[in-house]
């Protein structure tokens, strides 16, 4: 039997109904391409490691993401390109992943990589010189700027934060459908940013 962590089942069980299914098959294809791996809660989604950091998954309100930790070092693998959290791009259906065949054989080749102590291609490209490109910034919606402003304690929080953490709260915002949860949203923004939380906060608690 795998060994599962308890927060993975609370984040799945919290995701929209969409996302379950697509969230518990790349969990048990995980699972059975590598029976070694430990899950984990980093950075407020699930992650998967082997020897180190291997791949992760994260749901948002239309959307999930599935990405490795060094696709660049996986062969046959090529990124989607879009803009988008993961190496598959905004997956929506089941039908949008890669085959389990696939998937297996990228996630067999990141235990291989991990075995090997293959460093991720950003690394390679500091040792020869080479700056990475930066990582894009979510843009700050005006509202949201606006409210910033006015609140100090907030701002402080959100200029410190990564821009992968900006862009959970950014896109929490926009997916909004109507302007009275949106209103809602951002007032709960504000209030956990006060307290220096992220947006997935509540899935960051330490273990056991």
């Amino acid at each position: 039997m795998p060994t599962t962590d308890p927060r993975i089942d609370a984040y799945i069980a919290n995701a929209q109904p969409f996302a379950k299914p697509i969230l518990e098959h790349l969990r048990a294809v995980v699972h059975a391409a590598c029976p070694d791996c430990v899950e984990n809660i980093k950075w407020g989604f699930p992650h998967f490691d082997y020897k180190g950091i291997m791949c992760s998954m994260a749901a948002f309100k239309a959307h999930c993401a599935f990405g490795f930790w060094n696709p660049g070092a996986i062969p046959g693998l090529t990124p989607s390109g879009e803009p988008a959290m993961g190496t598959f791009g905004r997956i929506t259906t089941l039908k949008e992943l890669p085959s389990d065949r696939q998937l297996t054989a990228f996630i067999k080749a990141a235990m291989k990589n991990n075995d090997a102590g293959v460093k991720p291609v950003r690394d390679k490209m500091r040792r020869q010189g080479t700056k990475p490109p930066a990582a894009k910034l979510a843009k700050t919606p005006a509202y949201l700027a606006a409210a910033l402003k006015k609140d100090a304690k907030a701002r402080a929080t959100w200029d410190n934060f990564s821009p992968s953490h900006r862009k959970e709260y950014v896109e929490w915002l926009v997916e909004a459908k109507q302007d009275a949860t949106r209103e809602k949203r951002l007032a709960t923004t504000l209030e956990w940013l006060r307290e220096g939380k992220s947006r997935n906060w509540k899935y960051q608690r330490a273990k056991g």
